[in-house]
């Protein structure tokens, strides 16, 4: 069956059944955009912090009508939240965003996981399908032994304001997961790719759990038997439809090889998983189809592998104080030498130098007060 068809079937099969408003689908983003929804919160927040939002975009020389449709730009929602932080001397504007998400929130995504079986299912279900809502970032769930690691990566985060955008989206899996568990559920550690602001209180008091600073990614760390708990009051049947539905949105939505390429390598950077095999096989072909895809598209593996490492490198150095043994061990260079080499390949600087241009005091994007 084509695409085409495939949509249109789950059109009629969607307007059957009226649990969800299927102007939803309408909304699906782009890569680079994120539902509408987290603009009011935004604005919420800052008015509460004595800032006007319209003020802040005249300001960031960003043109409003961006902020007026049904999907926004990542990045441009980035680089208000870190000149609102800086306006308002507010080191904590992200948490203070993402303390404001709920399950309903996040529409069709948050109605799926409240009828998972477990929180497992829901937590996959994030994983799987939180294209339909955010084409901004990834969110990803590992399990080692006894512990769970639930992870929150932008596609961009050499961006600015991304290192709020990742303390976002942790604090509104925290919301998520109180939830679907209990109001007073609380992770084992929180880790977080930016450097400590001079008052964690904030942290502390939201997530009632230790949280690392000068992380390689932003993260919720639990313990594994959590993802059994079952969720009181789902409904299989409306998991059903919703899942109809969200394959509806996931077969409107083009995505090129490139980047899906993209948005893959942005998780595995620093795991050391960032090989041509391992993606080929993820993508369900041979190395050698995927080579010859991606060069139709215009592009290589290794050139995407790169650019991956690249725009972790710049967040990492500017958002964080990681020395260039920790952040060249997370990239997975040999030594500090090789990865000192390649950053200066690719920007021209040495990563000490373009670390003491771009630190976040300098820009104003995450004051220490």
């Amino acid at each position: 069956m084509s695409s085409s068809v495939r949509l249109r079937t789950c059109r009629a099969s969607v307007a059957a059944d009226a649990i969800v408003d299927l102007s939803e689908a309408d909304r699906s983003p782009a890569a680079g955009y994120i539902h509408f929804a987290i603009v009011q919160a935004i604005r919420t927040v800052l008015a509460e912090r004595g800032a006007d939002f319209d003020d802040l975009v005249a300001e960031a020389g960003l043109d409003p009508r961006v902020f007026g449709g049904r999907l926004v730009p990542f990045t441009a929602l980035g680089h208000l939240l870190a000149l609102g932080a800086s306006r308002t001397s507010c080191a904590h504007l992200g948490l203070l965003v993402g303390q404001r998400a709920t399950l309903d929130s996040l529409g069709l995504i948050g109605l799926l996981m409240r009828n998972s079986g477990t929180v497992e299912d829901a937590l996959r279900a994030l994983e799987a399908h939180l294209c339909v809502r955010n084409r901004g970032a990834l969110v990803g769930l590992g399990v080692f032994d006894d512990t769970a690691v639930l992870s929150y990566a932008p596609h961009e985060p050499e961006a600015e304001g991304a290192a709020h955008h990742a303390e976002r989206g942790i604090a509104k899996a925290t919301n998520l997961l109180r939830e679907l568990c209990a109001p007073d559920w609380a992770p084992l550690e929180v880790l977080l790719p930016r450097s400590a602001p001079q008052d964690v209180a904030p942290y502390g008091a939201f997530f009632r759990a230790p949280v690392r600073f000068d992380q390689e990614t932003a993260a919720l760390v639990f313990p594994a038997s959590l993802l059994e708990q079952r969720i009181a009051g789902a409904d299989a049947a409306v998991r059903r439809s919703v899942e109809e539905r969200i394959r509806c949105l996931e077969a409107a939505q083009s995505s090129t090889l490139t980047e899906k390429l993209r948005e893959y390598l942005r998780t595995e950077v620093t795991r050391q998983r960032c090989n041509a095999e391992r993606a080929a096989r993820l993508r369900m072909v041979n190395r050698r189809t995927l080579s010859r895809r991606l060069r139709a598209e215009g592009t290589s593996f290794k050139r995407l592998a790169t650019e991956a490492q690249f725009r972790v490198a710049r967040h990492l150095l500017a958002d964080t104080t990681l020395t260039m043994g920790q952040i060249s061990a997370a990239l997975d260079f040999s030594e500090p030498a090789a990865f000192t080499h390649a950053f200066h390949r690719w920007s021209g600087t040495s990563p000490s130098a373009w670390r003491r241009e771009n630190q976040p005091e300098r820009k104003g994007a995450l004051p220490r007060g």
